[in-house]
């Protein structure tokens, strides 16, 4: 099969169409044939060598994808050959198969394409574990999302506002404030444009989610109202911040962060269940609504990825393999 790999850490030149060996799914694994895998932030810094530590000259990116199984591992009972499935995988969507934990997998959503179904699984997923798992957003609070525009900003914004959350976010251009809005958002401000810890300052903020770190965190701080949450998930101006420790323990502020990829198989299967349970019912109701932006073939993951790095886009890369 064909598959990108990762030949060295470094841009995205360093991405190759090679051809592999297809995947044989273990006993608790299904195979599918990959239609398409969603692009995310970490494969970017996976590529770049800069994702845990890891050794990565030879790996296949790649967290999500859709398509059709064409086999079944022994215990992997849920599923059948010719089922449509979308997935969460720790590596190897950028190719033409992909064997998966079976428990990772869920049923495309009524009403949605193969194409579709690729944009859910990391950000579904991360959005469930981060804000409605660790954050604990609660009926009636208040939740503000950095990275509107992003595929977690706007399925969060979706979300938030489906199960009745006042949401707001900040993003880029007006452009994307307004996609944010048109898709939920209460108010989204142009963080270009306008200073957002004076823009929501007279907001009572209970749940931040934030991807940018750097001199977003103090801010953060500031704003959350007492007994607030600030989840982190990326840290793309600079992990190292400096906080006021007065902010937190005056206002009782929780502050943490976590990555999806290095969790559990079993933390992945239970939170799988989790998402299928309160948030597969919103896609096939019509209250989550695909955005993607832009699709690459394969061979092009390298300017799929020069993409995502501008941060031009709204919603969703994706890679699509044709026939």
């Amino acid at each position: 099969m064909k598959a990108i790999v990762i030949t060295r850490p470094g841009g995205p030149e360093v991405l190759e169409l090679q051809e592999r060996p297809q995947p044989v799914p273990a006993a608790h694994e299904v195979l599918i044939k990959v239609k398409a895998a969603g692009l995310n932030r970490s494969d970017l810094a996976l590529r770049a060598g800069k994702y845990g530590g890891q050794p990565v000259a030879g790996v296949v990116p790649g967290l999500e994808v859709a398509g059709e199984v064409v086999a079944v591992g022994a215990t992997a009972a849920r599923w059948q050959v010719g089922d449509r499935v979308c997935a969460l995988l720790s590596e190897g969507a950028y190719a033409e198969y992909a064997a998966v934990d079976a428990r990772h997998c869920l049923p495309v959503p009524a009403g949605w394409s193969l194409l579709e179904a690729a944009s859910l699984p990391e950000t579904t997923f991360t959005v469930w574990a981060n804000v409605f798992q660790a954050a604990a957003l609660q009926p009636g609070e208040t939740v503000l999302v950095h990275g509107g525009s992003s595929g977690i900003g706007l399925t969060l914004i979706q979300l938030g506002h489906a199960l009745g959350h006042r949401v707001l976010a900040t993003a880029g251009s007006p452009d994307k404030c307004q996609a944010c809005e048109r898709l939920g958002a209460a108010r989204c401000v142009n963080y270009k444009h306008d200073d957002f810890e004076q823009a929501f300052k007279d907001e009572k903020i209970d749940v931040i989610l934030d991807m940018v770190g750097g001199n977003y965190t103090a801010k953060n701080l500031r704003l959350l109202a007492p007994d607030g949450r600030l989840q982190n998930l990326n840290a793309m101006q600079g992990a190292k911040v400096e906080i006021n420790l007065l902010d937190i323990m005056t206002k009782r502020l929780r502050l943490s962060g976590s990555m999806l990829r290095p969790r559990s198989a079993d933390f992945k299967a239970a939170l799988a269940a989790e998402v299928e349970k309160y948030v597969w019912p919103l896609a096939a109701a019509g209250q989550l609504e695909p955005v993607i932006y832009k699709t690459f073939p394969l061979a092009e993951a390298a300017k799929a990825q020069e993409l995502m790095d501008s941060s031009e886009h709204i919603g969703k890369i994706l890679l699509v393999n044709e026939g």
